[in-house]
């Protein structure tokens, strides 16, 4: 019997699938030559049999490289094939036909193929340690009002700690919270005074008056310009900048266009140009739950020995996104924000620049933060094992072994 024969059963007995809805469809995987037929009904599997007839009737195709998918259901799968979305990012997966059903459910998908697997297990969670006594965490959260393009706004700001300034940008679609455990680390509050804003739009950030009239879409100029104008507005003296994802793109732009205004910028998950591999409209679409999908499809770019903890709340940060911020930021972040003609500009002479790639990020790969790096003379990166996307939320001891040095040597030399 085929693994895939065996779905059926192993699907029957997975709280993966049974805590989530499931999709109504008819699907067929083709792995090389071999082709199976999936009926699914309420989210349950109830048949996976050999697609017999030479035009069998589905609603979409899931078709796969052998050894694609040979490496994609391995024990312990690698960098860059460990996630559908990865393999489709590979060109070892492709998608056809009536795609609503698979995109709607693309969580219950994954878990679902997932099942082939001996799992990696999951990172270690200790028990909760017991709150005895209530108390605050060193985190003050307060309101900012300022002018950014023309329009007053006002934007949630956190701080820990003092000394020097240390901005934080979160992810595309999330927010500030990513940054907790790192303005929780008295290690780096002691010498630098984090600061963490959600963007308008995201988080508690609500956007500008008048937002019901147009469309949010993040732009290169208005994110640097929003970056320097929350620096002027907390009279900032010469900030360390660190971002990731699109954060980690426009500290390249920070560098370029504002290095005397700057200390250094660190760019986690950092590369100048990303190139688009999904349809991004699935993100904001009238008949898929926006949360759902953003969580889904940023679901594999997680470390997979992450621990469960930081695993699940950095994607129920997706799944509390309005309704086409995700899809605005990747406005700049798959298209309009390509600063790869920007690099030969930037000067680590006046502003250093650090960048940290996790290696099971398949968006912004190694090689696609190696490739920056190469590109602006002076520039340090290194890439760290194990881990995905989301290094500050989804594995910030793992993270923390990289980052003091980096924050260690800027403070060396202020």
């Amino acid at each position: 019997m085929s693994a895939i024969a065996t779905l059926p059963a192993r699907a029957a007995d997975a709280p993966s699938l049974a805590r989530r809805p499931g999709p109504t469809a008819d699907a067929l995987l083709r792995i090389g030559t071999e082709a199976h037929l999936l009926c699914i009904r309420d989210g349950v599997l109830l048949s996976a049999e050999p697609a017999s007839v030479l035009m069998p009737r589905y609603d979409f195709a899931l078709i796969a490289d052998a050894a694609a998918w040979s490496r994609f259901i391995s024990a312990a799968p690698q960098p860059g094939w460990h996630d559908l979305m990865a393999l489709l990012r590979q060109g070892g997966l492709r998608a056809e036909g009536n795609l609503h059903p698979f995109m709607a459910h693309l969580g219950w998908f994954k878990a679902l193929f997932a099942l082939l697997r001996s799992a990696l297990p999951p990172g270690a969670a200790p028990p909760p340690t017991p709150v005895a006594e209530p108390f605050f965490e060193p985190i003050a959260g307060r309101y900012l009002h300022l002018m950014l393009q023309g329009a007053p706004h006002r934007l949630y700001v956190e701080e820990a700690g003092e000394g020097i300034p240390l901005i934080l940008l979160h992810t595309a679609g999330s927010d500030g919270r990513q940054w907790r455990d790192l303005m929780n680390d008295a290690e780096v509050t002691r010498h630098f005074r984090c600061i963490a804003f959600d963007m308008p739009w995201h988080g508690k950030s609500s956007p500008p008056e008048g937002f019901l009239l147009g469309e949010y879409r993040l732009t290169t100029s208005a994110y640097t310009g929003m970056v320097m104008a929350v620096a002027t507005a907390l009279r900032l003296d010469r900030p360390v900048v660190m971002g990731c994802s699109i954060g980690g793109r426009i500290v390249l732009d920070l560098a370029a266009e504002h290095a005397d205004s700057l200390r250094a910028v660190i760019g986690l998950q950092s590369s100048a140009f990303v190139a688009p591999y999904y349809d991004t409209a699935w993100l904001h679409h009238p008949e898929v739950h926006g949360g759902e999908v953003c969580a889904a499809i940023v679901s594999g770019l997680v470390g997979p020995t992450a621990p469960e903890a930081g695993r699940a709340e950095t994607l129920w940060h997706y799944r509390q996104g309005g309704p086409g911020v995700f899809r605005g930021d990747l406005h700049f972040y798959k298209g309009e924000g390509d600063l790869r003609p920007k690099l030969a500009r930037i000067d680590t002479g006046r502003c250093p620049v650090h960048l940290l790639t996790g290696d099971y990020d398949y968006s912004c790969r190694p090689e696609d933060t190696q490739a920056t790096a190469a590109a602006i003379p002076g520039a340090e990166a290194v890439i760290m094992p194990g881990l995905g996307h989301f290094p500050m939320s989804e594995n910030w001891p793992a993270l923390r072994t990289y980052l003091l040095p980096v924050l260690e040597r800027i403070r060396a030399t202020c």
